[in-house]
């Protein structure tokens, strides 16, 4: 005998298909939030490497101490830049827009049928 649940709904393939969108994007999540998490640690110990630098700059104030400084800062602009290109996340804005015209069309649409219903 066939229980109720061997037969395929037609629900299955979109089910199996926002099964693998929400998959794809918590390996990108993931995928992000690693790379986030090492661009910190970066910043961190280049941070303290500038800190070291400024001091020995301070104390002897060599073209080559000079140069390593801008180096540093360099780089810890170009993390800082990264960082927050990847926290933000376009998509999310998108998608956010998208709900709130959906949403709020759906409000509009409802608003008129009851205004019209109760008028």
């Amino acid at each position: 005998m066939n229980s109720p649940n061997d037969a395929p709904t037609s629900h299955e393939p979109d089910i199996e298909l926002t099964l693998a969108e929400i998959e794809r994007s918590l390996e990108q999540f993931k995928s992000r939030y690693a790379q986030v998490k090492r661009d910190l640690d970066e910043q961190a110990e280049l941070q303290d490497q500038l800190r070291q630098a400024q001091a020995s700059y301070r104390r002897e104030k060599t073209p080559a101490m000079k140069q390593e400084v801008r180096q540093i800062q360099q780089r810890l602009e170009e993390l800082e830049i990264t960082l927050e290109s990847q926290l933000v996340s376009w998509g999310w804005v998108r998608e956010t827009f998208w709900q709130v015209v959906r949403f709020g069309g759906l409000g509009i649409v409802v608003g008129w049928l009851l205004r019209s219903w109760a008028g």
